[in-house]
């Protein structure tokens, strides 16, 4: 009776733990495997178990429940989005009385029980399939005991990533054991007295509500549209296929990382350092855009090209949680940087960050922040993000949009970019839509600010009147063939220029700002800023979105 009773308790158990368990996509092939079913692996009592097709199989009463249950996600989340609009008309409508709040708080009730019937059902269809028995199990070994042939096993499920162990936490290596978030640029608060600063503090008051309220709602899912959830709905299939690939092909390695916020980030590894290509032995580090996962996104160009690559999604996107916030955009970078060097042993001068687009925040951020890497290239992306913003918004708009840029979205790439002492790669879009604040029009492209503020910093005598003006003339060329003339133009000769340059850090060292060309005739600044800028920036005839080939994926210039 004893053992009749212990394994009846067992199976409720192992009944509730497939009712509140995470939803299983898929089961990879076996890494290094071309065929279509992985090899069995052992459960966690020792005994094989037949292998499986490489997607999930559920079984029809999973099916079902789980299509309703995602059909009722899908109208919360519009239901969420919409209910201003809602509560005003029912309000207008004397729908929000007392009587009736009641009635429509038992239908939402009724609803939730329903709802929690169909949960149980899927649970139940669970239950009855061995494909997701053992899964569960194995599940429930790492999160008992993590140890490295657990998570080995559960690598090969693709499952909802909320239920996914912790692989690595910021604190496992850092000295900062009481912080609750890394330090960002901001602005210096200007000296008042004590009255007039709380007068202005009073004054300013009800500008700070509105600019908190229009950056959390609108502003945030304008800027960070990948963290809408029916974006991230519609795109679920692609981001599986995704993974599937950089897992099956690759021998991607998934980790979530907990970053000092609480915000837990989703990552892919895939390490190249046993190859025989040398850029195998660099990690590169992306840093996707606005609507990008390293699914789908910018880390296949670094991939392909043979560099071990790390890529994350931001907080708010597919498995990561949080809000991509500039706060949180840098926490999670920070807990990336933490565990490419102390987890997967990366030296911080054989790292690479790569970004695109929106990415150049976190990068710049980065390099900022970990002095040491060997290099940074930006993709595609924007020295401030206040002239965009106000492109896209009224003109009546501008006080409160700025405002609430500075306060709250203040992406500032090209202020924390010029922090940076390293090498530096700028890959220009010449049919940019984006990042433009006038259409059709390569001068108002602001990756051109980015780099003359580069520029301005590291060689402020180069880049006094006469280099801004020729270097700008240079930026107007959209073909090689028009950067070319205008070089040519100025008769640039480079062994002269990389001459001049070498002698310089020979002498007086690499820190920047450099005060090479003070002694100099205009003509011979003007060679070097030509020089120094086609260093520096190179083109890409593209739209915004069009990816990276992996033969134009280059190392920035240094001396």
């Amino acid at each position: 009776a004893g053992v009749a009773r212990l394994s009846f308790c067992s199976k409720m158990a192992k009944l509730l733990s497939c009712i509140l368990g995470p939803r299983l996509y898929r089961v990879y092939r076996e890494r290094g495997s071309r065929r279509s079913r992985p090899e069995a692996i052992e459960s966690s009592q020792g005994a094989p178990e037949p292998s499986w097709e490489s997607y999930y199989q559920p079984r029809s009463l999973e099916k079902h429940a789980d299509s309703i249950l995602a059909l009722a996600s899908v109208l919360w989340s519009i239901s969420y989005y919409s209910s201003p609009f809602a509560a005003f008309y029912l309000y207008r409508k004397g729908y929000l009385t007392m009587s009736k709040v009641v009635a429509i708080s038992h239908y939402a009730g009724t609803m939730l029980l329903l709802l929690a019937g169909i949960a149980c059902l899927r649970g139940l269809g669970r239950w009855t399939n061995p494909q997701y028995i053992q899964f569960i199990s194995v599940l429930e070994d790492a999160h008992r005991y993590g140890k490295p042939e657990d998570k080995r096993k559960l690598s090969i499920y693709n499952f909802d990533f909320r239920s996914w162990p912790v692989d690595f936490r910021w604190d496992e290596a850092s000295s900062r054991s009481d912080s609750r978030s890394v330090p960002l640029l901001r602005a210096e608060p200007k000296h008042r007295s004590a009255v007039n600063g709380f007068l202005h503090a009073i004054k300013k008051l009800p500008c700070q509500i509105a600019s908190y309220i229009v950056a959390h709602t609108i502003g945030r899912r304008m800027l960070y549209p990948g963290s809408v959830y029916l974006l991230q709905k519609a795109l679920m299939p692609m981001l599986l296929q995704g993974q599937a690939r950089l897992v099956e092909e690759y021998h991607g390695k998934r980790a979530k990382l907990a970053a000092c916020d609480g915000n837990e980030i989703d990552t892919m590894f895939m390490d190249r350092r046993d190859t025989l290509e040398p850029q195998g032995k660099k990690l590169v580090i992306c840093s996707e855009g606005n609507a990008g996962f390293y699914e789908v996104g910018c880390l296949s160009t670094p991939l392909d090209a043979g560099y071990s690559v790390l890529g994350w999604n931001h907080p708010g996107f597919a498995g990561s949680t949080g809000a991509p916030l500039p706060q949180n955009e840098a926490n999670a970078m920070d807990v990336v940087m933490q565990y490419a060097i102390h987890h997967l042993g990366f030296l911080p001068e054989d790292i690479i960050i790569y970004a695109w687009s929106i990415g150049g925040f976190t990068a710049t951020w980065a390099a900022m922040s970990y002095p040491d890497i060997s290099a940074l290239i930006l993709d595609a992306s924007f020295d401030d993000l206040v002239p965009l913003a106000l492109k896209v918004m009224p003109e009546s708009w501008r006080g409160l949009v700025t405002r609430t840029v500075r306060l709250h979205l203040n992406l500032n790439n090209g202020e924390q970019l010029c922090k940076y002492q390293g090498p530096v790669l700028l890959v220009r879009r010449t049919k940019d839509e984006i990042i433009t604040t006038v259409p059709d029009d390569i001068m108002s492209n602001r990756g051109n600010d980015l780099l003359l503020k580069l520029l301005q910093f590291r060689y402020p005598k180069v880049m006094a009147e006469e280099g801004v003006r020729v270097v700008r003339e240079w930026l107007e060329a959209s073909t090689p063939m028009e950067e070319a003339s205008v070089y040519s133009r100025y008769e640039v000769e480079d062994d002269w220029c990389l001459s001049v340059l070498t002698s310089y850090k020979a002498e007086h060292g690499d820190a920047f700002p450099w005060s090479v060309g003070d002694d100099m005739t205009p003509e011979g600044r003007r060679q070097l800023a030509l020089f120094l800028a086609r260093k520096h920036l190179q083109n890409f005839e593209a739209t915004h979105c069009a990816p990276l080939p992996p033969q134009d994926f280059h190392l920035p210039w240094h001396l």
